[in-house]
């Protein structure tokens, strides 16, 4: 016991001879530059976190289910239907109506002869050619005009024959003449274009072709 005392006084007067330590002098603290400032001052970001994945079962029933509340909100839309066309004006009109719309035809004088007249365009011949044929045959009666038609050595005398066999035909079919009994009034043939070609010839030149074309035409009226 007297040793246990011992020990604790010793250490008494050990703790009461240690020498007072100083207090820890204050370290000075670093100035404050502005970039830590703005960085204290500047609110700290929120971690992004991922989102877990909802199973595929409740995406495809979401949809499905908003798809039958837009129907059930939406109204019905009409059908749209296209309109029948209207029947044309014309088609409704009678036939007669359109026969009293049209032109009056100019009534002939009493006394006053009909002329029937046809024409032929664009036909492969000179007018030149065809004044030689016409020239034969201008006053004369239809049957004459066919008689020397047949028996002219020229090509362009069919044509004319065809022309004259037309004529003939007009006027029995729209005005109720006899053929036979009718004669050229008037015949005529008038230049139509040219058609130009050209043909190669020596040294390399070339020549012009001038193939022409001509109107014909032919009046007929009842002889007298």
């Amino acid at each position: 016991m007297a040793d246990e005392q011992d020990k604790t006084t010793e250490a008494e007067e050990a703790v009461t001879e240690a020498p007072e330590t100083p207090e820890a002098e204050a370290t000075p603290e670093p100035e404050a530059t502005p970039e830590a400032e703005a960085a204290e001052e500047a609110p700290a970001k929120p971690k992004r976190t991922r989102k877990k994945a909802e199973p595929k079962a409740e995406k495809a029933d979401e949809p499905a289910a908003d798809a039958e509340a837009d129907a059930e909100e939406a109204p019905a839309k009409p059908k749209r239907t296209r309109k029948k066309a209207e029947p044309k004006a014309e088609a409704e009109k009678p036939a007669e109506e359109k026969k009293a719309k049209k032109a009056p035809a100019r009534r002939r004088e009493p006394g006053e002869r009909p002329v029937v007249r046809a024409q032929a365009k664009y036909v492969r011949t000179s007018a030149r050619k065809a004044r030689l044929v016409c020239d034969h045959i201008r006053g004369k009666s239809v049957p004459e005009a066919r008689a020397i038609l047949a028996h002219t050595p020229r090509a362009v005398a069919e044509d004319w024959q065809k022309l004259l066999e037309s004529a003939v035909a007009n006027a029995e079919h729209n005005h109720e003449l006899i053929g036979d009994e009718l004669r050229i009034l008037a015949i005529t043939a008038d230049e139509g274009p040219t058609l130009k070609r050209f043909r190669p010839r020596a040294r390399g030149m070339a020549s012009r072709i001038r193939k022409r074309t001509s109107h014909l035409s032919i009046s007929l009226t009842p002889k007298e």
